[in-house]
């Protein structure tokens, strides 16, 4: 996995120096835009294709399982050590609300598309796409647009256009996924040119997803008093999670193949949409692209020791 991880590593790098080179505003506009191009072309494409050739099983449940329970107890942990905002209060006195909201957000809710797409893909091989999407669109994203965008309205402001349930159903991979699952289970045929379409176009996800995680990491000066508040973020994302995973996934008769794949994907650092929700809701927007960032450099070191742990 060390390999592999350098290989992205390397693309999320290019995306680091080409926001330093666009400027800060100018690289928010290129980044919502690879971002726009992946969430409404290349990643539903990429869903329905896997789904399509994935046949229907008790995996295909046994997945969401795993990931609704990993996500849901990380969010209780969260909550627990963040709900009551002495923490917060202690080391970053003021907009305590907002704070707690973004960092609620960034315990529960990992890179679970964006950065477990490429690791699971590189490191498992092409099969293990459809536990990324099992765990994500299944679970993940239904719990993001209905309990996550509770918590971001309780904790911010109204968000303009975002409602849960409805803005779970203009989800795109949401309609990719329910249609990759229908596809499967009526054993349609994929017409040859249809494949070699969708294959061309989920070849980009990768790539582009990599680019746009570099262009989305920052960090602020006067860091250093934060570092107590972003350190159970840490411990949940890229330790706690992992665990519940790994024991949930024990408990519903996992299969060996998949279970690695389940427990790495659980390990996904903080997510990179996160910030577009903070920013709808105006919770700490800069906090929460801490979190990414500190999560994401970190799971560097995590992925592949978890790899080692669960193999």
């Amino acid at each position: 996995m060390l390999n592999v991880l350098l290989g992205m590593a390397a693309i999320i790098l290019a995306g680091i120096v080409w926001r330093l080179t666009l400027g800060m505003k100018s690289a928010d506009v290129m980044r919502s835009q690879l971002a726009q191009g992946v969430y409404h072309v290349f990643l539903p494409a990429l869903v329905i294709h896997v789904l399509w050739q994935f046949p229907i099983d008790l995996n295909t449940l046994r997945t969401p399982v795993v990931a609704a329970l990993s996500v849901l107890l990380s969010l209780l942990v969260a909550f627990l050590l963040y709900g009551n905002g002495k923490l917060i209060r202690t080391f970053m006195p003021g907009n305590e609300q907002k704070a707690i909201g973004a960092l609620l957000l960034a315990c529960a809710f990992g890179n679970f598309s964006y950065l477990g797409l490429p690791v699971l893909s590189q490191t498992f091989g092409t099969w293990a796409q459809v536990v990324a999407i099992h765990f994500d669109l299944l679970a993940s994203t239904p719990i993001l647009f209905t309990v996550g965008i509770v918590l971001a309205r309780h904790y911010g402001k109204q968000g303009e256009g975002m409602h849960p349930l409805l803005s779970l159903f203009q989800v795109p991979a949401i309609w990719a996924a329910i249609a990759g699952l229908l596809l499967s289970a009526f054993s349609i045929p994929m017409p040859a040119w249809l494949d070699k379409a969708l294959t061309t176009l989920g070849a980009a996800v990768v790539p582009l997803m990599l680019l746009s995680v570099g262009m989305a990491l920052r960090w602020q000066s006067g860091w250093l008093p934060r570092i107590p508040v972003l350190l159970p973020v840490v411990i949940i994302q890229l330790l706690i999670m992992p665990l519940i995973a790994w024991s949930s996934a024990i408990g519903v008769g996992m299969p060996e193949k998949f279970m690695a794949p389940v427990v790495i994907e659980a390990a996904m650092p903080t997510m990179v949409l996160g910030l577009v929700i903070c920013d709808r809701f105006k919770l700490d927007v800069a906090l929460y692209a801490e979190a990414v960032t500190l999560t994401t450099l970190l799971s560097m070191v995590t992925l592949p020791l978890w790899l080692q742990l669960i193999s």
